[in-house]
């Protein structure tokens, strides 16, 4: 691996974007920006990859064998993401409905050029370091960013439809079939157009998030303002933290206040939230040295742009005898986006959902030569195939027994108000 060079910039914000707009003129890029957001399992503020080496590209059957061997041969930063659809072979099922996207299951590359970005610090690992630092510095940003959306958004389901699915899910779940599920739809755009850098600028501004990511693979692109991560490795310490639980930001801040304690209160949000906690501690189980599952926060509420979210932290020591592809495949896809038990769930979900998730809920994130890891959880998150036109923002929300189906319809619009604000569509 390449020597990292250190670089000092004027202005750390400017250095950011003209590295996006760089980056984005290669086939292969990944940007990723916590924009402000600390905590402490986060290695650096920004991440920035262009152009690949060499990559893995390949859809589910022995993907993540292949990506363990890729990883095994590789000793940089190998960014890349995984779909939902690997579901199908972590476990015994099945994804029939359509994929409109077609983006593959995994993908991962090594770059040829990346930058670090933490506090003031710029460290750039690449053969021609003062030619990238030159290049992006000599980058005019534009005076405005203009997204250039062109296209209709539809739905995959009618107000009316997604009720009737909500209490369809809820006779499963009275019949003791499963407990939770997360239900989603998918909003949609064919034949559309759109500037990919210049939306995830104006989403990130709108909804700036820890986990945020931009992410090109030739005309496929994730355009991401998710606030989930799905698992972290530091050292040997294994990181989740699930979210379920959202409220409405106010903008009174003392019903902004008294809406985050209700939040705090709230049974059936709560309830959700210990679920999938659970779920969780049983999927870190498979990967971790036995007794050391912890829960290490449970029901923080954090503060975002539009909601409130409750998020949990459930932690353990990692298994030596497992390599990193297998860690992740054993608590893949994540338990926040599935329901409880998880099998059943995911079957449900198959049934009653009408496309094919793909890259919606799963992950994009990235292994370091150190042998650590982050991955987010693909929510909040427009996908765009340039090629054939076609765009796509899916939301869901973890549906019980008292589950209130005109509430939970009313919570997806709530999730997606960055994107259609971005949009230009009114949602309300």
């Amino acid at each position: 691996m390449l020597e990292a060079e250190v670089f000092q910039v004027p202005s750390i914000e400017a250095f950011k974007q003209k590295a996006l707009y760089w980056s984005s003129k290669f086939t292969t890029a990944c940007y990723f920006d916590s924009n402000g957001f600390k905590d402490p399992y986060s290695a650096f503020d920004v991440l920035i990859a262009a152009g690949a080496k060499r990559f893995v590209k390949c859809n589910t059957g022995k993907a993540f064998r292949e990506l363990s061997d890729f990883i095994e041969q590789n000793t940089s930063y190998l960014p890349g993401f995984l779909s939902y659809d690997l579901k199908n072979e972590t476990e015994d099922l099945q994804s029939n409905n359509t994929d409109n996207l077609q983006f593959p299951d995994l993908y991962f590359f090594e770059p040829l050029h990346l930058i670090l970005i933490k506090g003031e610090e710029v460290r750039v690992i690449s053969s021609r370091s003062k030619e990238v630092i030159s290049l992006i510095k000599n980058i005019d940003l534009p005076e405005e960013t203009t997204v250039k959306f062109r296209g209709t958004i539809e739905s995959r389901f009618t107000k009316a439809e997604y009720i009737d699915t909500v209490h369809s899910l809820q006779d499963h779940i009275h019949r003791g079939e499963i407990y939770e599920t997360n239900f989603c739809q998918e909003f949609y755009a064919e034949n559309a157009s759109l500037d990919p850098v210049s939306a995830y600028i104006e989403l990130s501004r709108i909804s700036p998030t820890p986990f945020s990511n931009f992410f090109r693979m030739g005309d496929h692109y994730i355009l991401s303002a998710t606030p989930e991560r799905f698992l972290s490795r530091r050292g040997s310490k294994l990181i989740s933290q699930p979210i379920k639980g959202t409220a409405k930001r106010q903008q009174n801040p003392d019903e902004d206040e008294k809406v985050k304690n209700e939040l705090r209160l709230n049974e059936k949000e709560l309830a959700e939230n210990v679920m999938i906690v659970d779920l969780v501690r049983n999927d870190l189980t498979k990967s971790a040295v036995p007794g050391t599952v912890t829960v290490e926060e449970l029901f923080g509420v954090y503060t975002f742009r539009q909601v409130h979210q409750m998020i949990s932290t459930v932690v353990c020591v990692a298994d030596k005898a497992l390599n990193n592809a297998q860690i992740i495949k054993n608590t893949f896809p994540m338990g926040s986006m599935t329901g409880a038990p998880k099998i059943s769930a995911m079957k449900l979900i198959d049934k009653y959902e009408r496309t094919r998730r793909g890259v919606y809920s799963g992950t994009v994130g990235y292994f370091s030569p150190e042998g650590d890891f982050d991955f987010n959880v693909i929510i909040r998150s427009m996908l765009y195939n340039a090629k054939t036109g076609y765009l796509s923002f899916q939301v869901g929300s973890a549906i019980t027994g008292d589950s209130n189906a005109e509430k939970e319809y009313k919570e997806c619009l709530l999730k997606a108000k960055a994107i259609f604000q971005l949009l230009g569509v009114d949602n309300d």
